[in-house]
C-alpha cells in the first residue's frame, strides 16, 4: 500500500518498534491509530518483548562506548538488528494472528548506540548527532511493511539535541484539563516529562534527568553476576553512603540547564567503574553499593522534578513507567518523597509501562505519515517543530 493510501485510511494498524538503553531486546506494539496530530487516538492490540540472542547485548554495550566500538562491527550490527527488529514485527504479527498485509506501517525508532547531545565542531562545521541501528530497509524489505524509522536526525537539522521524543506522545496520551502530571520513565536512562493541568503543547517540560537502571544493573552485574535487581531486593536490604552518593551527585550532567539529554556515553561503563573503585576505597558492602546507586537514581529525579515544577502549576499525579517502575525500593522511596501527591504506575492510566515506546514510536510514524511536525521545540531545544523519519518502501 503506498503513502496516499494509507493518507486516506480513518485508522491504521501499525507495529512500534524500538530496544532502549538498558538493551533487554526489541519492544514490539501492535497499535490501531485513529487520526493524526494532537487529536491521535490509539489503541495497544498486542504487545511483547523479541529477546536478543544471548551475549548481543553486551556486544552492543560494548560497541557504543568512546573509544570501543569499530566501523566494521557497527556496520555489522546495523544489519543484524534490522533482521532482529524484521522477525519481532513478525513474531508480533504471529501472535496476535495477523498477516502483515494487514499492517500499514512500522515505526522504528531501532538501537542507540550513540548520542552526542552536545555541539562538537568538524572541519569548520558545528553538529550534534546522534546514531540509531537497526536498518529499516532490511526491515521494510524483510516484512513486505512501509516503515519509517532515523527519528531523530530531523530534529538536529533544527538545531535540537534529537532527544527526548516521546513528550509528544506524553501530550497526547496523558494531558488533562483537570490533574496535572509529572511522568517519569525509568529505563537505562530516566526522563521527566512535565504536563501541568489543562496545558498547552508549547507549556510541556521534560528531559532526561540522569541514570535510571544503567549504573544500577552494570554494578549488579559485576557484584552479583546478575543482570538487575529484581523487585529492588537488594537495594532494600543496604545503606545509603552518603560520601559516595555526594561524589556521584557531583557530575556536571545534574546541574545542566535543560533542554538536555544523556546516555550511555556519560552514565555508561566508564561512570559505573568510577563508583565501584571509589566504593572499595570506602570499602562499602555490596548491598550498600547497590542502595547507594538506587538512590542516586531517586535524588537526581527528584531534583530534577522539584526545579520543573518551581515556576509551573500544581502537580497532582506522579506517574511512572519503564523498568524502574518494578523496583520496590525505587518505588517507596518516591513515595516518602511525594508526600501528598499520589503515586501511581502508568498502567493505571491505560498504557502498559513496558509497551509505552512502542506504542509512541508507532505514534510518531502515524505523524510522518500525515507530514505532520511530531516535536515539541521547547523540550529538545531546535528552532522548530520537525517531520520527523525516513520513509522505506516496502
Amino acid at each position: 500500500m503506498d503513502l496516499h493510501a494509507i493518507q486516506q485510511k480513518p485508522e491504521k494498524l501499525a507495529i512500534g518498534l524500538i530496544s532502549g538503553t538498558s538493551v533487554d531486546g526489541v519492544d514490539a506494539a501492535l497499535v490501531k491509530i485513529r487520526n493524526h496530530s494532537l487529536l491521535t487516538e490509539f489503541e495497544l492490540i498486542e504487545f511483547f518483548t523479541f529477546p536478543y540472542p544471548d551475549g548481543l547485548a553486551q556486544h552492543i554495550m560494548d560497541n557504543s562506548l568512546p573509544g570501543h566500538g569499530t566501523v566494521e562491527k557497527i556496520c555489522l550490527l546495523n544489519m543484524v538488528l534490522g533482521e532482529i527488529f524484521s522477525e519481532a514485527a513478525l513474531s508480533l504479527l504471529a501472535k496476535a494472528g495477523l498477516a502483515r498485509d494487514q499492517v500499514d506501517f512500522i515505526g522504528s525508532h531501532g538501537q542507540t548506540v550513540h548520542h552526542l547531545p552536545e555541539e562538537q565542531e568538524l572541519f569548520g562545521y558545528r553538529s550534534r548527532a546522534t546514531l540509531q541501528i537497526g536498518e529499516p530497509g532490511v526491515i521494510a524489505k524483510r516484512t513486505g511493511i512501509l516503515t519509517i524509522a532515523d527519528f531523530r536526525p530531523a530534529d538536529i537539522a533544527f538545531g535540537g539535541q534529537g532527544a527526548p521524543l516521546v513528550p509528544y506522545f506524553d501530550f497526547i496520551a496523558f494531558r488533562s484539563d483537570t490533574v496535572g502530571r509529572a511522568l517519569i520513565n525509568i529505563g537505562g536512562i530516566a526522563n521527566i516529562t512535565i504536563l501541568p493541568r489543562g496545558c498547552a503543547a508549547e507549556d510541556v517540560a521534560a528531559f532526561d534527568t540522569g541514570p535510571g537502571n544503567m549504573v544500577l544493573d552494570a554494578l549488579m552485574q559485576q557484584l552479583f553476576g546478575q543482570p538487575y535487581d529484581e523487585a529492588g531486593k537488594i537495594a532494600s536490604h543496604g545503606c545509603v553512603s552518603e560520601e559516595l552518593l555526594e561524589s556521584a551527585l557531583q557530575h556536571p550532567y545534574f546541574e545542566t540547564r535543560a533542554p538536555k539529554s544523556t546516555g550511555r556515553e556519560e552514565f555508561g561503563g566508564d561512570f559505573a567503574a568510577g563508583l565501584l573503585s571509589q566504593a572499595k576505597t570506602l570499602d562499602l558492602k555490596h548491598e550498600d553499593i547497590v542502595t547507594t546507586v538506587a538512590e542516586l537514581t531517586v535524588r537526581t529525579i527528584w531534583q530534577a522534578y522539584q526545579r520543573a515544577v518551581a515556576a509551573g502549576g500544581e502537580i497532582n499525579e506522579f506517574v511512572v513507567s519503564g523498568g524502574g517502575a518494578e523496583n520496590k525500593y525505587l518505588m517507596n522511596r518516591f513515595d516518602q518523597l511525594s508526600k501528598r501527591t499520589r503515586l501511581l504506575k502508568v498502567d493505571e492510566l491505560g498504557v502498559p509501562s513496558d509497551a509505552k515506546e512502542a506504542i509512541c514510536f508507532a505514534v510518531l510514524a502515524n505523524e510522518t505519515v500525515h507530514n505532520e511536525p511530531a516535536t515539541l521545540p521547547a523540550t529538545t531545544g531546535a528552532s522548530r517543530a520537525a517531520v520527523l523519519g525516513k520513509i522505506c518502501p516496502a
